[in-house]
C-alpha cells in the first residue's frame, strides 16, 4: 500500500509543480504588461530593476497558481490512471477510493500549509517592496514619466499628450482637463513647455508657452460645440502630483500588504479605539483580510476534493482537456470570491463569513460525488 501511496504521490507532485509554474508564469507575465513593460521599454526602469520585480511578483503570483496548479495535478494524474482502468483495478482489489485519494489530501493540506505561509507572510513583503521599488523608480526620474508619443491618463483630472520631447523640453504638447464624469471641461495645447520637479510636494511643474486654450460649458460637457477659445496665453503653470501615483512617502501601510503579526496588531488597535460611525465596517475590512487569506489558503484543498471524483469520472488523459476543466472550475471559484468581496462596503452582510462560502460550496459538491462514486 505504501508503494502505491507513494507512486500516486510522485505522480501528483511532478504534474502539480508543472502546471503550477505554467500558472505562475502566466500570471506573471499578464502583470508585467499591466505594470512595468511600458516604464521598461519608455528607459524609466533599468535591466537590473526590471528582473527584481519579476522576482517580487512571484510569492504574489504563487497564492493564486498553487489551488489552480494542484487542481490541475490531480485532474491530469487521477484521469489518466482512470482511463488507463488502474484505478478499477485498484478497487477490485479491495482498495478503497479513499484510500486511492490519501496521497491527493496529503498533497492538498501540504499546500495549505504553504499557501498559508506564502499569504500571510512572503506576498504581503513582496507586493509591498515591488509597490515601493516602481515608486522609488519613478521618484528618481520623474521627468521620465511624460513620454513622446503617448497619451499620460495617470493624473487624476488630466490626460496628457507630448509630440516631441528632448530632456525636459517639450513640444507640441496637448492637455485635457477633465471635469464631472471625466468629460473634458478645459483644452489646451502649447507650442512648447518645460518639466521640472518639485520634490517637496512630489510634483511635477509643467510651465506651457504659447497656449491656446478652449473652454466647454459648465452647464453640459457633453455638448462639443459650446467650446469657446480662451484668449491665448503667452505662459502658465500647471502643476501634476505624483503623490497621487506614488502613494506618498509616509502613506499607510494597506491590508493588503500587512502581515499576520501586522494585521492582528492592527485590529486590536481599532478595537481599542473609541467606536464610531466608521468603526465596525473598518473592523470588518480587517476582518475579511484575514479570513480572506485563510480561505484562499484552504482552496487547496477544496479544489483538491472537488478533482479527485471529477478525474476519476471524466475518465480524461488528455493534458488541454484537463486543463479547460481546470480553468473552468478556478474561473468559477474566484468569481464567488469577488462577489464576496462586492459587499466589503456592507459589513451588516459580514463578508468576512460569506468568504467562506466558495470553500464550502466546493468542498460539498467534492464530498457528494466522492460518495457516489464510491457507492458504486
Amino acid at each position: 500500500m505504501n508503494l502505491l501511496h507513494r507512486y500516486i504521490f510522485k505522480s501528483l507532485l511532478a504534474a502539480s509543480l508543472l502546471a503550477v509554474g505554467i500558472f505562475a508564469f502566466l500570471l506573471i507575465v499578464g502583470n508585467v504588461l499591466k505594470d512595468v513593460i511600458g516604464l521598461l521599454t519608455d528607459g524609466q526602469l533599468s535591466f537590473p530593476l526590471f528582473f527584481r520585480l519579476l522576482s517580487l511578483l512571484v510569492p504574489y503570483v504563487i497564492a493564486y497558481a498553487l489551488p489552480l496548479g494542484i487542481l490541475t495535478g490531480v485532474l491530469l494524474v487521477l484521469g489518466r490512471l482512470s482511463a488507463q482502468r488502474e484505478i478499477t483495478a485498484m478497487r477490485s482489489a479491495g482498495i478503497s477510493l479513499l484510500q486511492i485519494s490519501a496521497p491527493v489530501f496529503f498533497l492538498g493540506v501540504l499546500g495549505v500549509a504553504f499557501s498559508v505561509t506564502i499569504n500571510f507572510y512572503y506576498a504581503p513583503n513582496a507586493r509591498a517592496q515591488y509597490r515601493e521599488d516602481l515608486s522609488q523608480s519613478i521618484r528618481e526620474n520623474p521627468l521620465n514619466y511624460l513620454v513622446q508619443g503617448r497619451f499620460v491618463r495617470d493624473f487624476p483630472g488630466y490626460v496628457i499628450y507630448v509630440g516631441e520631447k528632448r530632456e525636459n523640453e517639450l513640444r507640441d504638447l496637448w492637455l485635457w482637463e477633465l471635469g464631472e464624469g471625466r468629460m473634458v471641461s478645459r483644452f489646451l495645447h502649447a507650442e512648447e513647455a518645460v518639466l521640472d520637479y518639485e520634490e517637496a510636494t512630489e510634483s511635477i511643474l509643467l510651465i506651457l508657452r504659447e497656449v491656446y486654450a478652449e473652454i466647454r460649458s459648465e452647464s453640459d460637457l457633453e455638448d462639443l460645440r459650446e467650446g469657446r477659445p480662451a484668449p491665448s496665453i503667452q505662459q502658465t503653470a500647471i502643476r501634476l502630483p505624483l503623490r497621487d501615483i506614488l502613494g506618498g512617502r509616509a502613506r499607510s501601510k494597506r491590508l493588503g500588504d500587512m502581515t499576520f503579526n501586522e494585521i492582528v496588531t492592527a485590529r486590536r488597535e481599532h478595537q481599542a479605539t473609541e467606536p464610531g460611525a466608521d468603526h465596525f465596517a473598518q473592523l470588518i475590512r480587517i476582518q475579511l483580510s484575514i479570513q480572506e487569506r485563510f480561505a484562499m489558503a484552504f482552496s487547496v484543498l477544496s479544489l483538491a476534493l472537488l478533482a479527485v471524483p471529477l478525474g476519476i469520472r471524466i475518465q480524461r488523459k488528455e493534458t488541454s482537456s484537463n486543463l479547460v476543466i481546470a480553468l473552468c472550475l478556478a474561473m468559477v471559484f474566484y468569481f464567488l470570491v469577488i462577489a464576496v468581496g462586492w459587499f466589503e462596503t456592507r459589513p451588516g452582510l459580514r463578508p468576512d463569513i460569506l468568504v467562506w462560502f466558495p470553500n464550502l460550496l466546493f468542498q460539498a459538491v467534492g464530498i457528494w460525488m466522492f460518495l457516489r462514486i464510491e457507492r458504486l
